[in-house]
C-alpha cells in the first residue's frame, strides 16, 4: 500500500503540533513534517543577525524564501520521527523557533514573501519522504505545497481555548491579554496571506471541547480510513 500524506493545519494556537505529534505516535511508520519551521528558521536567524522584520516590511521588498533556503544552508532532516531543521550545520533548537516572538515576525513576513519555489521545496521533500514513511504534514497553506494530500484536516477551537494553551505553551509566564492580542494579529495576517483556504476536500475539525491532546487527535483518527487497512 502506497504512503499516505495527511495535511493539518488550523488556526493559531487550535493545538497542531501537539495533534501531530500524537497522530505519528498512533500511526505506524508515520514521520511529522513541520513545514513551518523552514519559515521559522529564516526568520530566526535573520532576527539573531540584526534584521529588522519592521524595516524589511517597509521596504517594500518580497523576500524570496528559497534563496534564504540557498543562503542559510537549510537541512531538513529526520530525527526521533520528526523533521528538524539545520541552518550553516547547526541545529535549530524548536523553543526558539516557536518562540512568540518569532511566531509573530513570521505572520508578518508570510504575508509578503514570494513563496512559490519554497512551496516546491517543500513538495520536493515530501515526495521524496513519502518514498518510506506516511507523512503527518503540519504548516500552512498545505493544500498549495501539496495538492495530492490524501487527507486535509483544519483545526479549530474559540479564541479563549486558544488563549488558554498559548499560555500553557509559554509556561503561564506571560500576559493573558497579549496573548489574546497577539493570536487575533496573527490570525489577521495568515487570512490576509491567504493561509486559511479550504479545498474540496478539507474537514474542518472543532476541538474546543477537548480536554486533552488525545480527544482532539481521536477526532482526525476517527476520518482516516486508510487506517483501517494499515
Amino acid at each position: 500500500m502506497q504512503n499516505m500524506v495527511v495535511g493539518i493545519e488550523g488556526l493559531v494556537g487550535a493545538g497542531k503540533t501537539s495533534i501531530c505529534r500524537q497522530l505519528i505516535r498512533k500511526i505506524p511508520n508515520a514521520i511529522l513534517l513541520n513545514a513551518g519551521d523552514l519559515y521559522r528558521a529564516i526568520v530566526y536567524v535573520m532576527m539573531q543577525h540584526g534584521a529588522s522584520i519592521e524595516n524589511l516590511k517597509k521596504s517594500g521588498k518580497k523576500l524570496d524564501i528559497r534563496e534564504m533556503i540557498d543562503a542559510l544552508e537549510i537541512e531538513v532532516k529526520v530525527e526521533n520521527q520528526e523533521t528538524v531543521v539545520y541552518a550553516k550545520g547547526k541545529r535549530l533548537a524548536e523553543e526558539a523557533l516557536q518562540a512568540k516572538e518569532t511566531s509573530l515576525a513570521v505572520s508578518e513576513v508570510s504575508h509578503t514573501a514570494n513563496n512559490e519555489q519554497a512551496f516546491l521545496f517543500v513538495r520536493e521533500l515530501i515526495e521524496n519522504l513519502k518514498k518510506q514513511y506516511h507523512v503527518i504534514f503540519s504548516g500552512r497553506a498545505t493544500m498549495k505545497i501539496y495538492p495530492a494530500c490524501d487527507y486535509h484536516f483544519f483545526m479549530i477551537a474559540d479564541l479563549e481555548k486558544r488563549v488558554e494553551r498559548k499560555w500553557i505553551q509559554y509556561n503561564k509566564q506571560e500576559n493573558k491579554e497579549e496573548i489574546r492580542k497577539n493570536i487575533i494579529k496573527r490570525d489577521e495576517l495568515q487570512q490576509k496571506s491567504g493561509f486559511y483556504e479550504y479545498s474540496p476536500i478539507t474537514l474542518e475539525i472543532d476541538v474546543t471541547d477537548c480536554q486533552t491532546v488525545e480527544e482532539s487527535t481521536n477526532k482526525v483518527l476517527q476520518e482516516i480510513k486508510i487506517l483501517e487497512n494499515v
